[in-house]
């Protein structure tokens, strides 16, 4: 029988593999016509490194601002106010150096760049869930990621309020970066656990694909080539923090693991409660994917046993679960593996399960979750 499919490739005109990121950066710069580039980079970056003074060398003149003032999981007031930083500087390309919530605080930036928006309120009228739909970007991004999220490759940003302490999705087809860079020396500067721990979130993405309750066959190739990629790379750079070859690796591995985005594939609860543990529980975005998948596969493998074992076929580990699989990855990384390791308290359970109901994952989880208590036992099982 077939099964009628669509794949729709996003608008990222290249992706830059293996090329200094000040070397690479010009190039783009000048496909894109921009004359004044604003940047976003990761505050440790700012502080820590070389990182901006490579670029003012490079692009001299045409470096109209930096923001280095974005926290983990990109509150929108910070949102706000790099946008109407980066409007008063007339810039014409936003460019992004750092981790997940860089990145997605730079798509954020070029929403409100293209929307007129200078203010949080007019902000969450634009998410999924808001009464706006968002005008197409006339600003692009370009994406040099330094973890390995893997937002860089999708068309969706998530922001947190800090008024209502929840994590919201916005998302338009032109807020994907233009051009991403993918420079593994720079990301040598990335502390070990959140290397480490982003890039299981990029195997959370390739294994809630492979489960999804609507796969795609070109995905279930390129999601298990990323679990190879990635069960290679996070290991070998836990060994060896120096080794480029096995950072590169990660590197693709995270951007073969979103392919399925592309698709349209759609994940499940890992996903679905990771996003609430971030807004409500300000658990890091790597270690919500640590704790959850695995238990959320043994949820989940009632329902979906034949394609669990496409994913311990990737980690090369056919005799065993997939959440056996995944854990032992985990735990070889010395990574958290129990709600209770990150500072989640049992009496907030409630709180996140009622929110995640309203993440468009829930619903979509292959073993029905039919409201908060079924999200309470899942989350009772991590803790």
């Amino acid at each position: 029988m077939t099964v009628p499919g669509l794949f729709t490739y996003f608008d990222i005109d290249r992706v830059v593999t293996g090329r200094p990121f000040d070397e690479a950066l010009p190039e783009e710069a000048e496909r894109a016509g921009a004359k004044r580039i604003y940047l976003i980079v990761g505050g440790t970056l700012s502080r820590e490194t070389d990182v901006v003074e490579r670029l003012r060398l490079r692009l001299r003149d045409r470096l109209a601002g930096v923001c280095n003032r974005m926290a983990s999981h990109s509150p929108i007031d910070q949102v706000v106010d790099a946008a109407n930083d980066a409007r008063k500087a007339r810039a014409d390309l936003i460019l992004t150096v750092g981790g997940g919530s860089v990145t997605d605080g730079g798509k954020l930036v070029v929403l409100c760049l293209g929307n007129d928006v200078t203010d949080m309120e007019t902000l969450r009228r634009y998410s999924r869930l808001g009464d706006l739909k968002p005008a197409a970007p006339v600003i692009r991004q370009i994406a040099v990621p330094t973890t390995l999220s893997g937002g860089e490759f999708n068309i969706t940003a998530g922001g947190t309020d800090p008024v209502r302490h929840v994590k919201q999705s916005y998302a338009h087809p032109l807020m994907v970066p233009r051009a991403v860079i993918l420079d593994p020396a720079l990301t040598r500067h990335t502390p070990e656990w959140l290397w480490l721990s982003t890039g299981i979130r990029a195997v959370d993405h390739a294994v809630e694909d492979i489960c999804s309750i609507e796969p795609h066959p070109y995905v279930d190739g390129t999601a298990a080539h990323a679990l190879t990629l990635l069960d290679r790379g996070l290991r070998r750079t836990k060994d060896d923090p120096v080794d480029i070859g096995a950072r590169l690796d990660c590197l693709t591995g995270t951007w073969l693991s979103m392919i399925g985005s592309m698709a349209g594939v759609i994940r499940g609860a890992s996903h679905g409660i990771g996003h609430m543990l971030g807004g409500t529980a300000d658990v890091p975005h790597g270690y919500t994917s640590c704790i959850m998948l695995p238990h959320v596969l043994r949820y989940n493998k009632p329902v979906n046993a034949a394609q669990q074992l496409k994913v311990s076929a990737a980690f090369g580990r056919r005799s065993d679960d997939a959440a056996d699989a995944v854990s032992g990855l985990v735990g070889g990384l010395g990574l958290p593996q129990r709600l209770r390791d990150v500072g989640v308290r049992r009496e907030q359970f409630r709180e996140i399960a009622e929110k995640a109901m309203h993440d468009r994952y829930i619903p979509a989880n292959p073993r029905k979750i039919a409201g908060p208590g079924d999200v309470v036992e899942i989350l009772e099982m991590a803790w």
